[in-house]
């Protein structure tokens, strides 16, 4: 559970860039901006343990030491103005950036890197993996912090991730694990929790922080609400109306008819998120390796790709393209003749005994909607009756963890521009089931995949060599899952936003401070 290959240029002294010199007091009486998203968006409060949808708040909230840039394709300064690494990769120094302040007034400085990242390792939970290469941190100075790690990893592309990087006031309260849960925040970033109503449509609120370090000079959006608007019809009427600002994911006809909208603009971007389809191997009809066989060849992949008009591409492997990991010439094909055969070994089919089996999806997920649809209609003339249950994910990921269905569809995108968890946490044995929703016990599995983070330091090759290994064995010969497409991201928003650009490593995230809104 480790990291990737980066070039040698990442291992010397990168520039400094430093804080831009802009008042430091937010603007007022600018129209909130206001993110519409499918499903809910808090699933956890703590930093240290986040690891869902919370991303696109969080991302606004929280910084972390370095950020991935999409164009240059590596880490970029945030919290951390430069950095070194010795030549062998075990030893990193950091600078951080001077005059920051968490929103509780207290300083960013080296012992709060060291405080907030040292709490997250020692929550053994979410993506804290990330930092399992670190064996001690030292604060040098006041801005000066150096990490010695167990083995070589590109430790600014770690510090970018997306979860379990954030720099955190671990000063906060006495006990921050309750503090957190009720909706508060120890940030840094240029927003901070105006209120949060769990479970209401307008979920939460964010309101500009005044000590912000970026500045607040030119226009900016000074407050941040997140809707939770599982209709993508509505959704996209609240856009054409003006009471929404920004919405992630709409169907494909929607986002042809915001791309012809007078007044609205459109992105399209390939992502690193991936859809997945989970299959129990634990219990259950599932169970049965012939019936998982028979479900991923009846899978309708190229008319899903199609039917979804751009929104999607075809997956191949288990890793998206332009990442270490990604298996190129594996795109799946249906067959149902295939899936007939195995079904009827099995004891079920057309002649057999017909098979009930239970999916559940993201309600408001209009792709996976779709393969739900087709899946079911290609398994009908095959005496299986697909039990669909759109579940928002919170409840979803809550029945997957009591192992309550037969195939979970979701998303799954990386914790950092990096291949490996999508296989460290997805399909690495566990006694209890985060995101290992397939529940697959593969000791071979685990034993194939552990050298690959050090590996894809010291020999990329290897380390994709590995990553087949893990493919065959996970899609071919264990069948745990089924990929069916890469996702496309298509946004659309109002006209009077400027300067978004979106950035796969940190999905559906709008960074709202970086916008300028006009008229």
């Amino acid at each position: 559970m480790r990291s990737r290959l980066v070039a040698a240029a990442a291992l010397v002294l990168l520039a400094a860039c430093a804080a831009p010199t802009e008042v430091r007091q937010a603007p007022e009486g600018t129209a909130p901006f206001v993110h519409v998203y499918n499903t809910d968006v808090i699933t956890e409060w703590d930093p240290s343990r986040s690891h869902s949808n919370e991303i696109i708040a969080f991302q606004n909230i929280y910084e972390t030491l370095t950020l991935w840039n999409p164009v240059t394709k590596i880490a970029t300064p945030r919290l951390a103005t430069s950095w070194r690494a010795s030549a062998d990769g075990r030893t990193w120094t950091f600078t951080i950036r001077s005059g920051v302040t968490f929103h509780t007034g207290r300083p960013v400085d080296a012992a709060a890197v060291k405080a907030s990242i040292e709490r997250t390792i020692k929550s053994r939970t979410g993506a804290s993996y990330i930092w399992n290469a670190v064996s001690s941190i030292r604060v040098d100075d006041p801005q000066t912090v150096t990490f010695t790690l167990r083995y070589a990893v590109p430790l600014d592309l770690v510090a970018s991730a997306g979860y379990a990087a954030y720099i955190y006031d671990t000063k906060a309260a006495p006990d921050l694990t309750k503090w957190f849960a009720q909706g508060r925040d120890a940030g840094s970033g240029p927003y901070t929790v105006a209120r949060w109503q769990k479970g209401a449509e307008e979920e939460l609120t964010l309101t500009a922080y005044d000590g912000y370090w970026g500045g607040w000079r030119r226009p900016h959006y000074n407050t941040v609400k997140f809707r939770a608007v599982p209709d993508p019809v509505r959704a996209y009427r609240m856009l054409t109306e003006g009471e929404a600002t920004f919405v992630g994911r709409l169907s494909p006809r929607l986002f042809a008819r915001a791309s012809a909208t007078p007044g609205i603009r459109t992105s399209e971007a390939r992502s690193f998120t991936t859809a997945m389809m989970l299959f129990n191997t634990a219990r259950g009809p599932m169970k049965d390796i012939r019936v998982r066989r028979a479900i991923q060849k009846a899978v309708d992949y190229q008319g899903v790709v199609r039917a979804l008009r751009g929104a999607a591409g075809p997956a191949s492997g288990v890793v998206p393209e332009g990442l270490l990991g990604h298996v190129p010439g594996r795109e799946p094909r249906q067959d149902l003749e295939g899936a007939a055969r195995l079904l009827e070994k099995a004891g079920y089919g057309p002649g057999g005994q017909p098979l009930r089996l239970r999916v559940t999806y993201g309600r408001g997920q209009h792709d996976q909607q779709v393969l739900v649809a087709r899946l079911r209609a290609a398994l009908r003339p095959l005496n299986v009756t697909l039990d669909a249950l759109p579940m928002h994910w919170n409840a979803q990921w809550e029945l997957g963890r009591k192992r309550g269905q037969d195939i979970f569809i979701m998303y799954w995108w990386p914790d950092y521009a990096d291949g490996y968890s999508y296989f460290g946490n997805v399909f690495h044995s566990s006694d209890k089931p985060e995101f290992n929703l397939s529940y697959l016990r593969d000791k071979a599995l685990d034993t194939l995949l552990y050298p690959v983070p050090e590996l894809a330091m010291t020999d990329k090759a290897a380390a994709q060599q590995a990553y087949e290994q893990a493919t065959v064995r996970v899609l071919d010969q264990r069948v745990a899952a089924a990929v069916p497409w890469v996702v496309y991201s298509q946004r659309a928003y109002l006209g009077g936003v400027e300067g978004y650009e979106d950035n796969p490593a940190y999905p559906d995230v709008v960074f709202v401070h970086g916008l300028r809104p006009s008229a």
